[in-house]
């Protein structure tokens, strides 16, 4: 599995990948950053803002992220205008994370875009992959929604508590369970 591109740009480009000494500078980095916005006082909005600008890939205004907040790289991820997470939110962005605006996120959501080869070999060699995740405008995410890779979430949608979401949702549905399945669409 070699050609001349860097690690991290078979990463950024959704290809097999090791974390190398890159990519591991980059974790270290992204992970010292968390950690100081996790400590940063709550109600101190000023600040907080001004870290999650420096980390994530774009930030919309009046958008809230509580902490504890989790999130690998940063720069993979964007956040819309006026969303709002509760407490816990992960987000494993080796590939993009794009939030939407107006989007309710619940506490301990895990919004996960890494993937690994199901070959046992490679697997062993720490290849991974990644593949993107989109949580389109006015979504509602309930508590403990886990959100898989290469899933894309239409607007107005709204996702239960505790559902595992594996495949696409279109826009304007309600999914609940494991794996999340529609049960309702909006405005029936």
């Amino acid at each position: 599995m070699s050609d001349d591109r860097t690690m991290k740009e078979r990463m950024l480009a959704g290809d097999l990948y090791r974390v190398d000494e890159e990519l591991a500078e980059e974790l270290a980095h992204g992970a010292r950053t968390v950690q100081a916005y996790n400590a940063t006082d709550p109600t101190d909005a000023v600040a907080r803002r001004e870290i999650l600008v420096g980390f994530l890939g774009a930030v919309g205004e009046d958008t809230e992220l509580r902490s504890p907040f989790y999130c690998e790289y940063g720069y993979n991820t964007t956040v819309g205008a006026r969303t709002f997470s509760n407490f816990g939110l992960m987000c494993l962005d080796v590939a993009p994370v794009k939030i939407g605006d107006d989007v309710n996120i619940g506490p301990n959501v895990q919004l996960l875009t890494p993937t690994h080869p199901t070959e046992p070999g490679p697997r062993r060699d720490k290849w991974e992959g990644g593949r993107p995740i989109t949580i389109g405008d006015n979504v509602w995410l309930g508590g403990g929604v886990v959100v898989c890779p290469g899933v894309t979430i239409g607007e107005n949608t709204v996702v239960g508590a505790g559902a595992v979401v594996v495949n696409d949702l279109p826009a304007d549905v309600v999914a609940v369970g494991n794996p999340a399945r529609i049960v309702r669409h909006l405005g029936e």
